[in-house]
């Protein structure tokens, strides 16, 4: 079971990765809503032994591709729960700041080490083990966030790693849709 699970993962990864493209609409949508979709299926891992804090400021609707950007929500989520092996603290901050989004999330596992940083959004590139970690992630994140015009970065030391999501509040309307 655990080797089907595994190799699913790595085959959604790598399909995401090869078909990577415009593919549906954007939506007007509450960023927090996929944030709470993504962390109920993660709700098993972090009831047993991880503390969640929620600090969701009051923020617009904004215009995304809602499906992709919970991908990338999927992606950061599991990686701090593994970096933390089970035991710690997962912050997920939500505010507007800069005309924009920022989605903070902060876990306190070991860190990404200094020599492995630089290579992180790198496709294939990962620090799990083998049948662990296709190394698409964090690169399809990191598509995912500049197709929304928007911007990834990271802080990380032994403790503590914040990924910072920063998304437009681009509230003008797609074409084709009426008021």
């Amino acid at each position: 079971v655990i080797a089907v699970e595994r190799t699913t993962k790595i085959v959604f990864g790598l399909k995401s990765y090869a078909l990577y493209d415009n593919i549906g609409h954007k939506q007007f949508v509450q960023i927090t809503e996929g944030l709470e979709t993504v962390l109920e299926l993660y709700r098993n891992q972090l009831s047993s032994g991880i503390e969640l804090i929620r600090d969701y400021q009051p923020i617009p609707a904004i215009w995304c591709y809602p499906d992709e950007l919970n991908q990338v929500w999927t992606n950061l989520i599991h990686n701090g729960i593994h970096a933390m092996q089970g035991k710690g603290c997962l912050q997920i901050r939500v505010s507007e700041q800069k005309g924009g989004v920022i989605v903070a999330i902060t876990d306190s596992g070991q860190g990404i080490s200094p020599q492995v940083q630089p290579r992180i959004f790198e496709p294939f590139f990962t620090t799990k083990p083998v049948g662990e970690g296709s190394g698409l992630g964090l690169d399809i994140a990191r598509k995912i966030i500049e197709k929304h015009q928007g911007n990834i970065e990271f802080e990380s030391q032994p403790g503590q790693t914040t990924f910072e999501v920063w998304l437009p509040m681009d509230n003008i309307q797609p074409p084709g849709l009426k008021s």
